[in-house]
């Protein structure tokens, strides 16, 4: 990550980068070169430039702050309606059985609370309200455990295969023992 702690400015530091370009915003009024505004904070001269910019199309006000990059884009009383939603069940929301993914939890989020998150976003947001992925707490009354001994003793072995020769091979790509 690019900063520590989640991957974000302290409010002070945003504070200090605004005010660096403020004091830039009242130099472009008084006429100062780019160059010169530049080497003053030690910033970039592409970052002055595109302050400039900035300051030419909507003024002061935008050079100010636009607030953390990574705010949470479900507030706590939509997550509290996501948490009702999500104790309903899979099947009130039309899925065929009673399992939670995190695709699932995404369709629900963009259908009820009409918000599109990636599923990693879906993951992360979970993860911030305490919620975790669940294992079966006892194996499935279906499960035929003749069927899945079968399986690994004359299925596995075959799918499973040695990638590698058993035989010594040789690291040099010019010699025919190496292909």
């Amino acid at each position: 990550m690019r900063y520590p702690e989640g991957g974000g400015l302290t409010a002070e530091r945003r504070a200090f980068r605004e005010g660096i370009r403020l004091q830039a915003g009242q130099r472009f009024a008084a006429g100062e070169k780019t160059a010169v505004i530049a080497k003053d904070p030690r910033v970039s001269v592409r970052s002055v430039e595109r302050w400039r910019r900035a300051w030419r199309e909507g003024g002061v006000q935008a050079l100010r702050s636009a607030g953390p990059a990574n705010s949470p884009t479900v507030t706590d009383a939509q997550f509290t309606v996501l948490e009702q939603e999500l104790g309903k069940g899979p099947s009130a929301h039309g899925f065929d059985d009673e399992r939670w993914t995190l695709a699932r939890v995404q369709t629900v989020i963009r259908r009820r609370l009409r918000v599109s998150l990636s599923v990693a976003t879906v993951w992360r947001l979970l993860k911030r309200h305490g919620w975790s992925w669940q294992a079966p707490a006892r194996r499935a009354l279906e499960r035929d455990e003749h069927a899945v001994e079968l399986w690994k003793k004359e299925v596995w072995p075959q799918v499973k295969g040695s990638r590698r020769r058993v035989t010594a091979g040789s690291s040099s790509k010019t010699k025919p023992a190496s292909r």
